[in-house]
């Protein structure tokens, strides 16, 4: 049996880690920081999860939610499911036939909105605790790509120097925590492609990662090799 709760606790040393910058720019920033409960705007940003993200949530989907209140939060997914495919649609096009850029592409994706299927009628979520780093860190000015973002409803302010986080390094530790996660697997995957998938949150919700999940990865795998032998 593959040893994924060890790939976990590697991915929660993270979380604590990125837990704890944010802390330190709540005590020196706490009155620009305006997340507070009800606030529900960042749980309809448009984002995406890395595999050993995606895994980890899954597992906590079914190991911290009864059966019978997952269904809800499937049938949301499905729903949420169906609108990142238009706009990833959209994305495609934009950037095949219109020519954008990813600097504009990324203002794109920053201006939709979906509902997370994991956020509930009365605003909350139902899986806070093992929230991914992206909804930890809103709030709080981000470096994606160089590029700052802010939160809109915050009150940092543009052109001006705050603490940052740096997202792309982040990226770069669940990139090498996925492939981790691909080796306990048992998947191959030598010029480090399948590690840099990434999906939504309604999609790591609905998926099952189990053997065959895998496998097909490896078979995948494989058949990138051989074209590009």
């Amino acid at each position: 049996m593959p040893d994924y709760l060890s790939i976990f606790e590697k991915y929660e040393a993270l979380v604590r880690e990125v837990d704890r910058a944010v802390g330190r720019v709540l005590e020196t920033h706490a009155d620009r920081i305006r997340c507070r409960q009800g606030c529900s705007d960042c749980c309809s940003a448009v984002f995406d999860l890395t595999l050993v993200e995606a895994f980890y949530l899954n597992a906590h989907f079914h190991w911290e939610i009864p059966e019978d209140a997952r269904l809800p939060i499937t049938e949301r997914a499905e729903t949420a499911d169906r609108q990142f495919y238009q706009i990833k649609h959209k994305l495609h096009r934009m950037r095949l036939r219109e020519g954008k850029t990813d600097q504009e592409l990324l203002w794109y994706l920053a201006e939709q909105r979906v509902r997370c299927p994991l956020l509930s009628a009365s605003e909350g979520c139902d899986l806070y605790a093992f929230r991914p780093i992206t909804c930890r860190v809103y709030g709080i000015p981000a470096a994606i790509q160089g590029e700052p973002r802010i939160c809109g409803f915050s009150g940092f302010e543009s052109g001006r120097t705050y603490p940052t986080v740096n997202l792309d390094r982040i990226n770069d530790r669940l990139f090498s925590l996925s492939n981790d996660l691909l080796a306990e697997a048992g998947v191959a995957d030598p010029e480090h492609k399948l590690n840099g998938l990434v999906v939504p949150v309604s999609e790591a919700l609905m998926t099952e990662y189990h053997e065959d999940y895998f496998r097909l990865l490896a078979k995948r795998s494989l058949q990138d090799a051989v074209v590009n032998s």
